[in-house]
């Protein structure tokens, strides 16, 4: 039998629940509780419902003693996927009680109904491609990359002027304008084909997967108001520079990913046409446009919905069966059009403003033009029990996400970084590795900085009172030359963390190179070539080839070990290899052993080997990292 819960149920113990986390539909779940024999309880039983259903009954069976606690057990079986929730109810001599979760998965034995836990439930026959998760991933915001010549006014059909920025070091246009708008109209020239002579140098960071923000035309800088799905932006190139560098991406090993912003179009697109730019009749110039059914107007022209308020976004309505048509249903959708020239999937903007029947129907799309095509959401949140406009959503049960962007991670290393616990971090990780299928979870975009965020060296590095500063004075601001070293080695801890964590490390462009800046526009300032900071990009180097190498970082199990205060311990352990990642933000030193007889530190070959009984003793300095390749056992 299985070790002896020191509680009466916890849901990350296989005494008590296994198998462990999110389970396929049709899998007996086998629950066992522990109540001490001293509380005298007669029976326990097991509540379970399905989101938004009525609970149902499982009686437990009395099986016997473990040490000084009674062990009850059934089995619940759900055949169909979904969510659901359970808990337990208990007859003692006290009285009637209840088992809800607890901190860290644990069961509370309370008087009244408190948290209840969770049981993800996918379908079997789904499998999310695990090329993503394998790999690692490289995030281009187009415009700011790289270029391959001076920037020049770009002409065609629904372009407008735009302001070039001659200079590739200047910072980003962001004061208002007359009328209070921060326009995001003004460019630096990032292209297609400077991507493609950067891929050597994507090569030596063993990229795997290039993903890029928007690439389509758009009125502004980060394309997220789409002008036309079907053009490439003539400032980034052409289709046939698009297929140009997806086959020699794929000629490294490499894929692309696309970013999918099918929420809302553009004011100024061919399909709304509010500026008139287009030749087209767009939805905002006559209800007779073959478009103006995707616009959700309360009173034409210029009353309708948009994302967040913002009237530049109009929101489409994506049940429309012509709009579903266009961007995925057609055999020249956009979806399939884009996937057809080389690219291998698509990131999928605000998905939680998506309908999950939208989703479903444009993965099964995707699937069919290619089967191992990825589908990403972009949820900030615990995906798994996503609930948006009311409405629980169904990412992970089977046929919509093959994964999601890594918020929760991210923030959990960087509170972790800046003064939070090691518990608090193992515990955010746990929650969401039980949650959801193990496939998505090994399948997660692992960030640490995004467009939407400020930069993790300014976040690591800033203080409280520097935040407050005004527009102007963050717009020129960089680190003095203490906190600049301070935030480097706190960055370079995070970067082990984001690399040795199950799913894809996805690094933003430049992070790796030492950019800096605030929140947008500041965060998206151009990769800065001939001026990176060499000491950083070389770690990043490291980082990149030991996760490239070893299939146990890759695919290995993740079990947090005793992880307390400023050291965050965990393993990773796959047939191949042994692994301990030790990780102390304080500033003292940590004394630390794990069970081997030798260890060799990868990031610096520093080998271990002071072993008795209890196994390997390392102290692990202030403000150092450790990934421990660990052999024998003591």
């Amino acid at each position: 039998m299985k070790s002896i819960p020191k509680c009466i149920y916890h849901s990350r113990e296989l005494a008590c629940k296994s198998p462990y986390g999110a389970v396929p539909a049709g899998q007996n779940v086998v629950f066992s509780t522990y109540p001490k024999r001293e509380r005298g309880t007669e029976h326990i039983t097991l509540w379970v419902e399905e989101d938004g259903c009525e609970p149902q009954a499982y009686p437990m069976r009395w099986y016997g003693l473990a040490g000084a606690r009674d062990r009850y057990s059934t089995t619940f079986t759900p055949d169909h996927p979904g969510l659901y929730w359970y808990y337990f109810t208990l007859d003692t001599a006290d009285g009637p009680r209840y088992c809800a979760r607890g901190y860290g998965g644990r069961g509370e034995i309370i008087d009244a109904l408190g948290d209840k836990y969770q049981l993800t439930v996918y379908d079997p026959h789904y499998q999310p491609p695990r090329w993503f998760g394998e790999g690692i991933s490289y995030n281009i915001f187009p415009d700011r990359f790289c270029r391959d010549g001076a920037p020049v006014q770009p002409e065609g059909e629904g372009v407008a002027p735009r302001v070039l920025h001659e200079n590739w070091d200047d910072i980003p246009a962001y004061q208002p304008d007359e009328n209070g708008e921060i326009l995001n109209n003004d460019f630096f020239g990032g292209t297609l084909r400077g991507v493609i002579q950067k891929l050597d140098y994507l090569e030596s960071l063993r990229v795997t997967t290039i993903y890029f923000n928007p690439i389509f035309q758009a009125y502004s800088n980060h394309r997220y108001d789409t002008g036309d799905y079907k053009t490439i932006d003539p400032m980034l190139g052409t289709e046939e520079d698009f297929r140009e560098l997806c086959r020699e991406a794929a000629g490294r090993g490499m894929r692309v990913v696309l970013d999918g912003v099918f929420n809302h179009t553009g004011f100024d697109s061919r399909y709304f046409n509010g500026a008139g730019r287009y030749h087209s009749v767009g939805a905002h110039q006559s209800q007779d446009s073959p478009w103006y059914r995707w616009y959700d107007f309360q009173k034409w022209p210029d009353q309708y919905g948009s994302w967040w308020g913002i009237y530049t976004l109009p929101q489409v309505r994506e049940m429309d069966e012509s709009y579903q048509d266009y961007i995925f249903g057609a055999a020249d959708s956009v979806v399939r059009h884009w996937l057809r020239l080389g690219a291998s999937g698509w990131r999928l903007d605000v998905a939680d403003e998506l309908p999950d029947e939208f989703i479903r129907r444009l993965n099964a799309a995707a699937k069919q033009e290619k089967p191992d095509a990825l589908i990403i959401g972009e949820v900030w949140e615990d995906a798994s029990n996503k609930i948006s406009y009311s409405e629980r959503r169904t990412y992970f049960q089977g046929g919509e996400l093959d994964s999601v962007m890594n918020y929760p991670l991210r923030d959990a290393i960087i509170a972790f970084l800046n003064g939070g616990t090691a518990e608090h971090f193992a515990e955010t990780m746990e929650c969401i590795r039980e949650n959801y299928p193990r496939d998505v979870f090994y399948n997660l975009m692992n960030v640490i900085g995004t467009h939407d965020t400020a930069r993790a060296l300014t976040l690591l590095g800033v203080s409280e009172q520097e935040w407050k500063m005004d527009r102007e004075s963050r717009a020129h601001y960089t680190l003095p030359l203490e906190r600049l070293e301070n935030a480097r080695r706190k960055l370079r801890l995070a970067a082990v963390i984001q690399f040795t964590m199950p799913g894809s490390p996805t690094i933003y462009y430049g992070d790796e190179a030492g950019r800096q800046g605030f929140e947008d526009p500041f965060n998206r300032r151009t990769y800065p070539w001939g001026a990176e900071d060499r000491e950083l990009l070389a770690f990043y180097r490291r980082l990149c080839t030991l996760r490239a190498d070893s299939d146990t970082l890759a695919r290995g199990e993740l079990r947090f070990v005793e992880s307390e205060g400023a050291l965050l311990h965990y393993e990773r352990m796959s047939d191949h290899a042994h692994l301990h990642i030790l990780v102390n933000r304080g500033h003292n030193a940590v004394p630390v052993r794990v069970d081997a007889v030798y260890a060799v530190d990868m990031l610096s070959n520093s080998e271990f080997d002071q072993a008795d009984s209890q196994g390997v003793h390392i102290t692990v300095p202030p403000e150092t990292a450790y990934i421990l390749r660990c052999f024998g056992t003591p």
